[in-house]
């Protein structure tokens, strides 16, 4: 069977989609998903029905879904704004609109079958997309039934925690995949689910205590790319469980994120999606000025293959927001008002909590409506309380707002979620901060102290300390302090407009002028 609509070729028994000569690439539940829906264009197909058709019945979250239309949208020139082939009928379902010919042709029609449900013959064959991963169930040590009942409501908790993340893919299936007798095997597992990523874990009661053990793996290497045990009276079972699913969500997917971006980084000649892009910039966000720029160029090449897609605009926000904390904006009116227009068009085209955060972080720097932007922030927490970056975005957010007791709250939210994750480690940043705003300078040094040898080339943290010291009445170590930044970069600039409390910037004072700056 052959389809022609808008200049593409959908060839069913090929399994491929041409514009003219050029073959378009598409991932196998991609090209079922298309070819399900010009199928049946003469109706609405409801998302219930597209999950069993393509799924073939096993259990994904719905953001598996979305992510899948929003790649077919990508492959036939489409977007969720426009609509122009794929119509979107709120709480009803999808529809094929575009105008759909048959090319006559000598081969035998094939009727449709996803492919997605079958067994797939090689690794590299069964991925469905880097962003993929499944939660398999957990194993109870002695098969008791306490033990079991905690270990099927981590999994259920699991899946539900990691699905908010929008760009995650995750399958839940009902059973191990395996074979009996069979010892566990990533690839294996991964190869048969389609997937990239495998979580696995086990549930032990000794006496009055729990154990629970987590670990997630490459399914494509076979390596361990995270693991963490976790121990709590029996008596807890429920606070153990919301516990340990939290730091599972807020580990995991920044790991598979990092992972993605590795994954590709080493093949960036390959033809890259929005998505792709974004994940390549996610890398070289903190390492100065020209990291940043390189960062902000890839962005913007995902923007121009699709500029409504919320993630890369909120980190090219994100971006142009670094370039004027350091000083390093050419044109710092240019400069801000691109930001805010990335966030406003971030925010308008996507409820998504990722991009949201990170929009309501860039507006309350460059001075939008301040409460706005801590109800953006809050809105995105409550979508995924378990988004560890969210929450270092919202402290900053209440940090400008000049709340810095709330700001503390974020951070150790942010802290507690992902305590590993190295960019994360700004949170000891944003605490000594706000410490710094309290005047518990004895509090506020050594945190900044750590914050200044791990991040050398963020100036905020930098002002602060030499401030901090210059209130505690070290001078000399001011003054020294002050030197070391300019040594590090002379470009760098701190900058402290963006603190909305008239009482903090006053503070502030000492190290802005012994930096060289008075902003």
């Amino acid at each position: 069977m052959v389809w022609a609509f808008d200049g593409y070729v959908l060839d069913l028994d090929r399994r491929e989609l041409r514009q003219g000569s050029a073959l378009i690439e598409l991932e196998p539940q991609v090209f079922d998903v298309l070819a399900y829906l010009v199928r049946h264009r003469d109706r609405v197909v409801g998302k219930d029905e597209l999950l069993q058709a393509v799924w073939c019945g096993r259990i994904v979250s719905d953001s598996a879904l979305t992510t899948r239309i929003n790649a077919v949208r990508r492959a036939v020139g489409d977007t969720g704004k426009a609509q122009r082939l794929l119509r979107t009928h709120p709480r009803k379902g999808i529809r094929f609109v575009g105008e759909v010919t048959e090319p006559p042709t000598e081969r035998e029609p094939a009727k449709f079958q996803p492919r997605s449900g079958a067994t797939p013959r090689s690794p590299a064959a069964a991925l469905v997309d880097g962003s993929s991963i499944a939660v398999l169930p957990f194993t109870a040590i002695s098969g008791a039934p306490e033990e079991r009942w905690l270990a099927d409501g981590l999994v259920e908790n699991a899946v539900a925690a990691l699905s908010r993340f929008q760009w995650l893919s995750v399958v839940a299936p009902m059973s191990h995949p395996g074979p009996h007798g069979r010892a566990f095997d990533a690839t294996w597992i991964g190869c048969e689910l389609g997937v990239r990523y495998v979580v696995q874990g086990t549930v032990h009661r000794g006496g009055q205590r729990l154990r629970v053990t987590a670990r997630l793996m490459d399914a494509n290497s076979g390596l361990n790319l995270w693991a963490d045990r976790f121990d709590g009276p029996f008596a807890d079972g429920f606070e153990l469980q919301d516990m340990v699913t939290a730091t599972m969500a807020g580990s995991i997917a920044p790991i598979v994120q990092a992972a993605e971006a590795r994954r590709l980084n080493a093949s960036p000649d390959r033809d890259a999606t929005p998505h792709d892009l974004h994940l390549r910039a996610q890398p070289i966000f903190s390492n100065g000025k020209e990291s940043i720029l390189r960062s902000l160029k890839l962005l913007e090449r995902a923007l121009a293959l699709d500029p409504d897609y919320a993630p890369a605009l909120a980190d090219a926000a994100n971006c142009l927001q670094l370039l004027d904390i350091n000083g390093w904006a050419e044109d710092r009116r240019v400069n801000r008002q691109k930001a805010v227009d990335f966030t406003r068009r971030a925010l308008r085209v996507s409820g998504e909590p990722e991009p949201a955060a990170a929009a309501a972080q860039v507006l309350a720097y460059f001075g939008e409506d301040i409460d706005v932007a801590l109800a953006v922030a809050d809105q995105a927490m409550t979508l995924n309380p378990n988004f560890a970056r969210g929450w270092f975005s919202s402290g900053m957010a209440q940090l400008y707002a000049g709340r810095p007791e709330q700001a503390v709250e974020s951070f150790e939210k942010s802290v507690r979620l992902n305590p590993r994750d190295r960019v994360g480690r700004r949170n000891i940043a944003g605490i000594g901060i706000a410490h710094f705003f309290d005047r518990r300078f004895d509090e506020a040094a050594p945190r900044l102290r750590l914050t200044v040898q791990e991040f050398p080339r963020w100036a905020t943290p930098y002002c602060v300390l030499v401030s901090c010291y210059a209130h505690l009445g070290l001078v000399r170590e001011a003054e020294a302090l002050a030197r070391r930044l300019r040594a590090t970069d002379p470009s760098l600039m701190p900058n402290a407009a963006q603190f909305r409390n008239a009482r903090h910037r006053e503070l502030l004072a000492p190290g802005l002028r012994l930096t060289g700056t008075s902003r």
